[in-house]
């Protein structure tokens, strides 16, 4: 059992590591683009910041792809609303045991892990009308 978890361990690292693009890579990826924006939007993009008026294409370059995307239609028009969790997986874990009195007088021993729900770890929402970012939704603290 030992020899597996040399491997899992290693294989766990590198899924994780993944998805942590940063900024600066994706500038990299695409720096002809970052180069064409103006210094204002460029400083923003950097930072990982993003502003009231961007592109989703700028969007992106500083804050990478949503974790989930959705639709919301009013009166108005249909946006595309895309949401950002918190850095990293939230996991719960667990045990419990019990012991009961019943004709086969064993106990029991139970264990439970899970992660926690999307709304929970959603952190901040960007609403884009007519190819632009119109509204920035954070979670509050």
């Amino acid at each position: 059992m030992r020899s597996r978890s040399i491997f899992i361990a290693p294989a766990l690292l590198a899924a994780s590591l993944a998805g942590c693009a940063t900024p600066a890579s994706r500038i990299s990826d695409a720096k002809a683009v970052y180069d064409s924006y103006p210094p204002e939007v460029q400083q923003k993009i950097a930072a990982g910041e993003v502003a009231v008026g961007f592109t989703p294409e700028q969007a992106r370059m500083a804050l990478g792809d949503p974790s989930r995307k959705y639709t919301r239609t009013t009166t108005s028009g249909t946006a595309e609303i895309w949401g950002y969790n918190r850095a990293g997986p939230v996991y719960s874990f667990a045990l419990g045991s019990g012991f009961g009195l019943g004709s086969s007088g064993f106990g029991s021993v139970g264990l439970n892990t899970g992660t926690a729900d999307d709304d929970v770890q959603e952190k901040m929402r960007l609403v884009f009308e007519g190819g632009k970012l119109t509204a920035l939704e954070r979670a509050i603290k």
